[in-house]
């Protein structure tokens, strides 16, 4: 043996109760930041499908009212339209936005 290796200071043996208790913590915290599965995946994009898909909707059903209501050169379905899509996709970047930075605080909160 080299005398680099005898005279390397030896890492301090933890006891059974100390490496118990870090696996049981390490298992907790497994427990409570559980990996989403797929159904949940599935949920979130029809979340997000809806958030854009009732704007645009509600949009084009006002703008078809006005239009029977007041005809004129200009179209108020398409206008209307386009502006519930344009709201939906906000929405939908909100919140994406959103779920993303609470994401990121529980990582930070757990590297810690």
């Amino acid at each position: 043996m080299s005398d680099e290796l005898r005279n390397r200071p030896s890492k301090p043996k933890r006891s059974l109760s100390q490496e118990v208790g870090a696996k049981a913590a390490r298992k907790l915290k497994a427990q409570r930041n559980a990996t989403p599965g797929v159904w949940f995946g599935l949920g979130m994009m029809g979340l997000i499908g809806w958030s854009v898909a009732i704007p645009t909707l509600l949009g084009a059903a006002l703008g078809l009212w006005l239009d029977e209501r007041y005809p004129g050169g200009r179209s108020w379905t398409l206008a209307l339209l386009v502006a519930g899509l344009a709201t939906g996709c906000f929405n939908a970047w909100h919140w994406v936005a959103k779920e993303d930075k609470a994401m990121r605080e529980r990582q930070e909160d757990d590297d810690e």
